[in-house]
C-alpha cells in the first residue's frame, strides 16, 4: 500500500510538520476547512481504524490529545471537529488511517448534516457488539 501519507512519512512529499514521534506524524492539511486544520496519521500503514495495531491506536490516542490542545492554543479556539472515516461509502479519500482536527471558526470550519433515526433492536445490537468484543 503506497499512499501520499506513505510518501509523506517517508519525506519523499514535503509537509507542514506540526508533531512526530516514533509513531505518530502530524501535519497541516493542504486542503483546509479552516485555519489550523491539521492531520493526525500514524507511522503503520493501516487503510482503516480497525486494521491498526493496538499499540499504534494508543499512540495515536495519545498524539491526537496533545495535538488537539496544541491547535486550539496556536489558534485560538476553543471549539473543534475531529474527523476520522473508514472506507470509501464513509467518505474516506486517502486509504490511510488519518483523522483531521478541525478548528471551527464563526464562517468556518467542518459543516455537518446528521441524519439520525431511531434506536432499534438496542439490546440485540449491544448483545451482538459484546460478544464481538470477546473474539476480537
Amino acid at each position: 500500500m503506497s499512499t501520499i501519507f506513505k510518501q509523506i512519512i517517508d519525506g519523499d512529499i514535503p509537509c507542514h510538520k506540526v508533531f512526530e514521534n516514533e509513531h505518530v506524524l502530524a501535519f497541516l492539511d493542504v486542503a483546509p476547512l479552516s485555519r489550523g486544520h491539521t492531520l493526525v496519521i500514524p507511522k503503520e500503514e493501516a487503510a482503516t481504524l480497525d486494521a491498526l495495531s493496538p499499540e499504534s491506536g494508543a499512540a495515536l490516542g495519545e498524539a491526537l490529545v496533545h495535538v488537539a490542545k496544541a491547535v486550539c492554543k496556536a489558534t485560538g479556539v476553543s471549539d473543534y471537529n475531529v474527523l476520522q472515516n473508514n472506507g470509501a461509502s464513509a467518505h474516506q479519500a486517502v486509504f490511510h488511517v488519518h483523522f483531521h482536527i478541525i478548528p471551527k471558526f464563526e464562517n468556518s470550519g467542518l459543516g455537518i448534516e446528521w441524519s439520525s433515526g431511531e434506536l432499534n433492536d438496542a439490546e440485540e445490537t449491544a448483545a451482538s457488539i459484546r460478544l464481538a468484543i470477546e473474539t476480537v
